[in-house]
């Protein structure tokens, strides 16, 4: 290409549906390079998609590119395409997509590679000192021993239990010194032989382990097993010739808590090079596991969502534990699905890729059923473990203490005393979800938001769990000034404290975002928890994740009846899931498990079909129930979200956009309907939702429809996102 006068398009990390033109006069790029580029009084970071003849510029001035930071593209060809595909399929802007897939750093414009580290290697006169000289000093002669085999870092010579003083003495000395290189890359950074103890396989779990190995193309595979099979193990085994092959692994999971735990398990069984990839890291510990992965130093990558995203030298299997969980799903700005790239991903390279969890998404179980995905079945408990036995205790007329009914306080007293753990699952964190007066019956309400404050009595405030506002705890009501306040409600704050009053000789641990905010302290805890330093374990979902408690005999969900009647179409599924993963945490090693379900709802058609057929037979009938009604994955959605402190802003620019409208057989756009939470900081929150018979009729629509929302003033007053597949509507 020419290096003079070559014109570019460029996609940056802008929320505009659009590619932008620059002229190049600095040095020769290809698609993927990174370039720094002016917009508007700002530089940004911006990716070369194609090159430009000059003749389809016509008048526009095109305005010069700053900096070439790559000339070759920094992406492998196929993070490139995913990156294009997921832009397309989710019609986001693709500057904003491959900006997303990037670590912060390279987001920034830091170069590529490794950063030049400090290395010690002897001088000529080191050379020449011997053995016998040092007879008397043997940590010099330590390090001087191992210098002579290579050159190593600060980090290596610490590890080795050699001081910076003795370090810099030496160097004093004239023996040895410092010199800046990039770190010398392995061509075969691990030769995995054999991996380290597995463990004996049932007949379910060498089946599944064989129909993995067995694939040499891409396929998919769902590896359903009851909570406590042994999902881990398979993967594990599967892995093992992958890595002989000397070709990598991805594994994503749904929490940040679950990296450490899957780590652990990992490292007990590979001795291989492994990275973890989450939020958690900093800036720079995530653009190292980021380098090791495209350089093929590691062999693992373990990674949250976004690690589908990271470029791997050779992969060779992609594995998504807990495929099911609504984690996998961003949120906010790039609004895509994990699980639903990576199976992309795995098309693109033509290799397997494994879905495991106990209880699979509608959407994964009709692939399955429709033979699309391989569908493999781990309907035993591992290592001789015992099924689980489950009650339902009704909760009307009962005597409840901060959430605890007596006979469920009966059963934790005779595990305790047994010497097992019990775990509470209590999905609302805080001491209570509102304060009331007792006298009006006014309510303390967040004052941006269509919801209560929730009562933290650890920090002694008022917080809302939607916009972040916070207030002190007041003394008098806001209406009628009686000071006769009173909580409504149980939080795991009133509920840990309570415990500790009830079982006074047993230590309580909290888990839930309040109690592991600060690095580290997640990781702590669970490993506490594993090591039985605290009976009563009290927590939200952060504990229904796949931890695995051994000495947890007794798990009892407190109140899940706000999700029997939720206008979220999902809800039965999530409670389904939820239910069956807590109920998982019970009973995992060679002691029975018992799960205890309190509602005042016993008689309630999904209690009664999750206790007395469990999750499978839930999922065939909802699967029936969802064709019937046309909804996922039968239907195919997508959902404009419009919000501003103006309500009549958000109605306006919505009836506009469904005005426009075509009437397509196949297809419907529902609204505007305010969301599940009308106001949420301050801002007044709308939707309008498409719903198609096929997935490439709403492609088309969402097309058609997005060109129409430029013209429109109406928008320009407004905050606006698209979710394509959205699941949820809050």
């Amino acid at each position: 290409m020419s290096q003079i006068n070559q014109f570019l398009q460029v996609a940056l990390p802008v929320p505009l549906r659009q590619i932008f033109s620059y002229r190049n006069g600095l040095a020769p790029v290809t698609v993927g390079s990174r370039v720094r580029v002016p917009f508007g009084k700002r530089q940004l970071v911006g990716f070369v998609v194609a090159e430009q003849a000059e003749h389809e510029l016509g008048e526009f001035q095109v305005k010069d590119i700053i900096e070439v930071i790559d000339q070759v593209s920094i992406w492998n060809t196929d993070i490139w395409q995913l990156v294009t595909w997921g832009a397309d399929y989710y019609h986001h802007s693709l500057g904003e997509v491959a900006a997303n897939a990037l670590p912060v750093l390279l987001r920034k414009g830091q170069p590529a590679h490794y950063p030049r580290t400090e290395y010690w290697q002897l001088t000529e006169a080191g050379k020449k000192i011997t053995a016998e000289q040092l007879r008397r000093a043997p940590k010099q002669q330590q390090l001087m021993t191992l210098l002579e085999q290579e050159p190593l870092t600060r980090n290596a010579i610490k590890d080795a239990g050699i001081s910076s003083t003795l370090l810099k003495l030496v160097a004093d000395k004239g023996w040895i010194t410092a010199y800046q290189a990039e770190p010398e890359l392995k061509s075969s950074p691990w030769q995995l032989e054999d991996a380290n103890q597995p463990l004996d396989l049932n007949k379910e779990q060498a089946v599944a382990v064989s129909a993995v190995n067995q694939q040499s193309s891409y396929a998919a595979l769902l590896l359903q097993g009851i909570t406590g099979s042994g999902k881990t193990e398979v993967y594990l085994q599967a892995i093992t010739p992958v890595l002989q092959r000397n070709q990598q692994v991805l594994v994503l999971v749904p929490e940040i808590g679950l990296t450490p735990q899957t780590l652990k398990r990992f490292q007990q069984r590979f001795d291989v090079p492994i990275v973890m990839l989450h939020s958690g890291l900093t800036d720079n510990e995530r653009l190292q596991a980021w380098l090791d992965s495209r350089s093929g130093q590691a062999a693992i990558i373990i990674g949250t969502r976004s690690a589908v995203y990271t470029p791997c030298h050779k992969l060779g299997l992609i594995i998504i534990d807990e495929e099911h969980d609504l984690s996998f799903k961003q949120q906010d700005g790039f609004r895509y699905h994990a699980r639903d790239v990576a199976i992309k991903r795995a098309q693109l390279l033509d290799i397997p890729i494994v879905l495991g969890t106990a209880t699979p998404s509608l959407e994964t179980l009709n692939n399955a059923v429709n033979k699309r995905f391989h569908w493999l079945k781990l309907d035993q408990r591992a290592g001789g473990a015992e099924l689980v036995k489950h009650q339902v205790l009704d909760l009307k007329q009962q005597r409840i203490e901060s959430g605890v009914s007596a006979p469920l306080r009966d059963q934790i007293k005779e595990q305790l005393e047994r010497g097992n753990q019990v775990l509470l699952f209590l999905n609302r964190r805080g001491f209570a979800p509102a304060l009331m007066c007792h006298e009006c019956g006014w309510l303390a309400q967040c004052q941006r938001c269509d919801a209560y404050y929730t009562l933290h009595k650890t920090h002694n405030q008022l917080l809302c769990h939607h916009c972040g506002s916070q207030r002190p705890i007041p003394r008098q009501c806001g209406d009628c000034g009686a000071s006769h306040l009173m909580t409504h409600g149980v939080g795991t704050e009133q509920l840990e404290q309570s415990l500790q009053q009830q079982f006074p000789g047993y230590g309580v641990l909290r888990i839930d975002r309040d109690s592991t905010r600060r690095k580290g302290e997640l990781s702590r805890h669970l490993q506490a928890a594993t090591e039985n330093k605290y009976q009563i374990l009290v927590g939200t979902q952060m504990l229904a994740k796949g931890h695995h408690f051994p000495n947890v005999t007794l798990v009892a969900l407190l109140d899940v009846d706000g999700a029997l009647y939720s206008a979220d179409f999902r809800a039965a599924e999530r409670l389904a899931q939820l239910f069956t993963q807590v109920a998982g945490r019970a009973g995992r090693a060679r002691k029975a498990g018992k799960v205890v379900l309190q509602t005042h709802h016993p008689e309630h058609d999904l209690i009664q079909d999750l206790l007395n057929n469990g999750y499978q037979d839930f999922a065939i009938t909802a699967l029936a129930e969802r064709q019937l009604n046309e909804l996922p994955p039968f239907g195919y959605m997508a959902l404009f979200r419009a919000e501003a402190v103006n309500r009549q802003q958000v109605l306006t620019a919505l009836q506009e956009l469904a005005s426009l409208m075509p009437e397509v057989t196949g297809a419907q756009l529902l609204g505007p309907m305010p969301a599940l939470m009308e106001r949420k900081a301050g801002r007044y929150r709308y939707q309008l939702l498409l719903h198609c018979q096929s997935r490439k009729l709403r492609h088309q629509l969402l097309h058609f429809l997005l060109a129409k929302i430029s013209p429109l003033g109406s928008w320009r007053k407004i905050r606006w996102s698209l979710d394509v597949d959205p699941q949820d509507f809050t």
